[in-house]
């Protein structure tokens, strides 16, 4: 349970006016805090309770009309005696919280962590790693309700299943490290953009690139400078830092389809930047090449992922929630049909490395 700020011995409280206003107002802004964090525990422990206890009492009913009938009845009970926030539809939701989180520890450290409002987003998903990956993003990026809805109809979860799919084993990118295609559509940009009008769309719209990206990427540089001799110059579109990879970032950006010369540009500036810019502690650098179409057979070909680098689509619209839907089940799908391949073929390999 949150708690208030251990206060200050007596003689370090500041003397001076302005130095008392501001530790005044530091301890009532955390109590604040403290108390709406607590108010929220509490409402979620009292729905997932509720949601239980009914849940209980139905199963223990063999008649088959009787949820309804109970639920109906406990709507009209609960709201003359407590006013709103008992509704059908809001009984359901408890109930539904108390199916999918049946442990009172979880529901316990999830009431600390998450709103009840953010809750009520998770509940429609149809899968408990959708749920968890959607909590965790929430709690890791600080996400208010109307980001994490939008991070729920932009499809975050299958877009990072589909990333997740084209990292073979023993990779050095990690699960969960990019998104793939990334939605760029709150960017504005418009038909016939350059690669600068890309670069600065990001730049502009930086922390909804960020969010697209992965958890705990700083940003470095833009077009940065990378002098190899007096003749040449490379010119990394973007650079970035990813705390829990240790690891430098490339971003390469790319108009249409990818073409196998990029990889060998990356590798350039990854070369680059492993010599002159890797610091003492950090992991080799590795590159992300966005491109507006890739054909993933190629890039599994190409195994670029050996060479430290991964691409990416980027679409600068969100299609209409049914099509976005199609598109990632086919993509799906393919991933699927690629590491299904891709295990039978390392299953010949080891048997004629076994003379089979």
């Amino acid at each position: 349970m949150s708690k208030m700020i251990d206060p200050v011995p007596s003689d370090g409280i500041p003397d001076d006016k302005a130095g008392l206003f501001a530790y005044l107002r530091q301890v009532i802004e955390q109590a604040r805090q403290v108390a709406a964090t607590q108010a929220n525990a509490t409402l979620t422990m009292r729905n997932w309770l509720i949601g239980r206890a009914i849940n209980t009492n139905i199963l223990r009913q063999s008649r088959a009309d009787y949820g309804k009938q109970i639920v109906a009845t406990l709507a009209q009970q609960l709201t003359k005696s407590f006013g709103p926030g008992f509704t059908v539809p809001s009984i359901s939701r408890m109930r539904a919280f108390a199916r999918f989180y049946p442990d009172h520890e979880i529901v316990a450290t999830l009431g600390q962590q998450l709103s009840w409002s953010h809750i009520r987003e998770l509940l429609p998903l149809e899968s408990e790693p959708a749920r968890s990956f959607y909590a965790q993003e929430v709690v890791g990026k600080h996400l208010g309700v109307r980001d994490l809805r939008q991070a729920i109809a932009r499809k975050a979860y299958e877009r990072r299943e589909v990333a997740n799919s084209q990292i073979p084993e023993g990779s050095v990118f990690p699960q969960d490290t990019f998104t793939d295609p990334m939605i760029l559509d709150l960017l504005g940009l418009h038909d016939g953009y350059l690669e600068k009008d890309l670069e600065a769309a990001i730049l502009r719209d930086l922390r909804v690139f960020l969010m697209e990206v992965g958890n705990g990427f700083t940003f470095v540089a833009s077009q940065k400078r990378m002098p190899v001799s007096d003749e040449t110059e490379y010119r990394l579109d973007l650079l970035f830092y990813s705390r829990p990879l240790r690891r430098l970032v490339a971003v390469e950006l790319k108009l249409g389809r990818f073409k196998p010369a990029y990889k060998g540009q990356m590798e350039a500036y990854l070369a680059w930047l492993d010599r002159y810019d890797r610091q003492v502690g950090e992991e080799a650098p590795i590159g992300l090449i966005l491109c507006s179409q890739a054909d993933r057979e190629e890039i599994e070909l190409l195994g670029l992922h050996k060479d430290r680098i991964a691409v990416a689509e980027y679409w600068t619209l969100l299609p209409p929630k049914a099509e976005l839907e199609a598109k990632l089940r086919q993509i799906v799908k393919d991933a699927q049909e690629r590491l299904t391949r891709r295990g039978i073929t390392a299953q010949i390999n080891e048997g004629e490395e076994d003379g089979v």
